[in-house]
């Protein structure tokens, strides 16, 4: 249970931080902060939590980590209900948080950090290019988290929250990257309207990728542990 409260806490932290970057400081801080808020989120969680769960907050990386054969399909299962749990709460927390500014905020239209394509979203892009990011970045991320903590790295969480970061600088004006499902379960949940009907895409694309990327590395030499 520990391992899996750890797991809560960790995504709480990464919805937390790097939504609530989008919702409070996108015009002071630009795509770089944002960028840099989701990355250093990831790298704190590693750090602070690593030793407990060994850091996934993310459905994708548990999913990779689960079929590269590396934990059990119970814990798994435990790791993906507490990472949306978390997501779920970071997000609730930066509704209330909103919802009592001054001049107030309505999340429905003014957003909180969800992802998206098309029409109204960023800058347009379609669905074409929304799927081949998310695919791509996700395999990306969950491949290094694969190496990285296979060779023991102890600067694995600072690898690893760089990807993040120049995966966010590439990604975020196509669909305000997720590469973790449970980063956009929480969001769409209190937007609702086309963040949920699009959660779709964030929620397949990256688990597939992540179940990709663990199977590539079962049969991978250099990413055994």
């Amino acid at each position: 249970m520990k391992k899996y409260i750890a797991e809560m806490f960790g995504t709480f932290v990464l919805v937390f931080i790097g939504c609530g970057t989008v919702v409070f400081s996108a015009p002071t801080v630009g795509n770089i902060g944002i960028a840099l808020a989701f990355g250093l989120a990831v790298t704190a969680m590693a750090y602070a939590i690593g030793p407990v769960s060994g850091a996934h907050v993310n459905p994708a990386v548990t999913l990779g980590v689960y079929s590269a054969g590396r934990m059990s399909a119970k814990d798994a299962l435990g790791y993906i209900i507490f990472q949306f749990i978390g997501a779920t709460l970071g997000a609730a927390i930066l509704v209330i948080m909103a919802s009592n500014r001054a001049s107030g905020i309505d999340v429905a239209v003014d957003g909180l950090g969800q992802n998206g394509w098309g029409a109204g979203y960023a800058d347009e892009y379609n669905l074409v290019a929304a799927l081949l990011f998310e695919f791509i970045a996700t395999y990306i991320f969950v491949k290094v988290i694969l190496h990285t903590t296979a060779a023991d790295l102890k600067i694995a969480g600072v690898v690893i929250g760089l990807t993040l970061v120049v995966l966010h600088i590439v990604g975020l004006q196509i669909t305000g990257v997720s590469v973790n499902p449970a980063r956009s379960f929480g969001p769409a949940v209190f937007v609702g309207g086309i963040a949920l009907k699009q959660l779709w895409l964030f929620l397949v694309t990256p688990a597939v990728a992540g179940l990709l990327a663990g199977l590539g590395c079962r049969f991978c030499p250099c990413c055994k542990k």
